[in-house]
């Protein structure tokens, strides 16, 4: 993959590098609406892909809070066309790395000194690239390490890129603009947290240990005296990525004690952390044949307010959902419904939350799951594009949903998917728990 000698820093660089991309996304739409004159039974796929290409192409060159942004909407397959999902997915851990001068250069003002003086051998070429920093391979006293750098510019970036890329988000995902500013001033806080190394270094400290007791998970050991605030050192885990690991035709076995782990792992930080690893995407993960899988990067973690945490989960309790009051309740605690909904949008909204609630929440109301269930997962992707498409969804004047939510919903839906990808069949529903005040 070709390298990057230098990234656009600058709020004018990168927002002239926005302006090109919008030129030629609007292009796109003018090339498909004259092709959709000749031929009116064309789709909007050929559209769909053009502009996925030419947006991933520049948000993939400025690295940072803008490719963070798309890596977050690949997760999403409801929300966005199938095109933009797999170009985007292209983030979570293969965009194009920086060259070996920008990374020297980033040891050299952090650290003081090269990577030749701090590690007996240390692999110029990155194993790994995403969208906030790049890995690269590297040994010190016998033992294998894992070096993350950081981009340059990206921690200055944040809120400019954040403002830049809003309007590209709106468009694609259909979004109006109230639920933007309300969710975006959350993306923008825990990017801003993403940014941070040294927190980032503490917590993956902290979680590790405190994970260390759930069986198949391995964690790296991680080197404060090789870090700063744009690099982090760790142990080098050896595993392959989700996509590569199914390839080599894994045992079922396999598939379930991983997937077992990762629930476990979940749930244990949701339940009784009350923070959790909020980027479940399959590059932070390192799956092995003999079901053991290795996790590192909790430069993302979300901490959950009791009292979202209380009333979040009360919505898998279906005794409590029978009680049109207490659900009412609920749903208003969570913002889900509004005090200046009508009788009417209360029914309705109502009514749309219920029966996906009831979709998402199957796998904790009962003992076991087969997450291997396509008809299962088939079914959520169908009722969210059922909804993506509503009127009264696509039109509705307020945001619905607290911002706390965006983060532990994207958590569970991220879990969901890898599990999916795993069919794994796992012990659910037993290994819950109750939420209590």
């Amino acid at each position: 993959m070709k390298e990057q000698s230098n990234i656009p820093t600058s709020k004018v660089e990168r927002a002239g590098k926005f302006v090109t991309t919008g030129l030629k996304v609007g292009t796109n739409y003018i090339k498909h609406y004259t092709r959709k004159l000749v031929d009116p039974s064309l789709s909007k796929e050929t559209l769909h892909q053009d502009n996925a290409a030419d947006i991933y192409d520049t948000l993939s060159s400025l690295k940072g809070s803008a490719l963070k942004v798309a890596q977050m909407l690949s997760m999403d397959k409801g929300m966005l066309p199938k095109a933009y999902t797999e170009k985007f997915a292209m983030s979570q851990y293969s965009a194009p790395p920086l060259s070996g001068p920008l990374v020297v250069n980033t040891f050299v003002k952090t650290l003081g000194k090269s990577p030749a003086q701090l590690y007996d051998k240390f692999e110029m070429r990155a194993s790994n690239a995403a969208s906030i920093g790049q890995v690269h391979k590297a040994w010190k006293d016998g033992k294998a390490l894992a070096v993350k750098i950081q981009y340059p510019g990206v921690a200055n970036s944040v809120k400019s890129d954040l403002r830049i890329v809003k309007p590209f988000a709106i468009r694609i995902v259909g979004m109006n603009e109230v639920d933007m500013d309300k969710y975006f001033q959350e993306i923008e806080s825990k990017l801003l947290e993403e940014t941070d190394y040294k927190l980032e270094l503490t917590r993956s400290m902290a979680l590790s240990r405190e994970c260390a007791h759930i069986p198949h998970l391995l964690f790296p050991q991680y080197y404060p005296e090789l870090s700063s605030e744009r690099i982090i050192t760790m142990d080098w885990l050896d595993g392959q990525h989700l996509k590569e690991f199914l390839q080599g035709n894994p045992s079922q076995d396999a598939r379930n004690k991983i997937g077992q782990a990762l629930w476990d792992f979940y749930q244990f930080q949701v339940h009784h952390l009350k923070q959790v690893h909020a980027d479940p995407h399959p590059g932070n993960f390192l799956m092995r044949p003999d079901g053991t899988v290795g996790i590192f990067d909790f430069g993302c973690v979300k901490e959950i307010p009791e009292d979202f945490y209380y009333n979040y989960f009360l919505l898998t309790d279906k005794e409590v959902l029978k009680d049109e009051k207490r659900r009412h309740e609920i749903y208003t605690n969570l913002e889900m419904i509004h005090p200046s909904d009508t009788p009417k949008e209360v029914e309705f909204f109502s009514g749309l939350f219920q029966h996906m609630i009831d979709l998402l929440t199957l796998p904790f109301t009962v003992d076991h799951f087969d997450f291997g269930n396509e008809a299962y997962f088939n079914e959520i992707y169908a009722y969210m594009d059922e909804l993506y498409n509503m009127k009264e969804v696509r039109e509705s004047k307020v945001a619905r949903g607290s911002r706390h939510s965006l983060y532990i919903n994207r958590t569970y839906f991220g879990l969901y998917s890898i599990l999916s990808e795993l069919k794994a069949n796992i012990v659910t529903g037993a290994s819950g728990f109750s939420p209590k005040r």
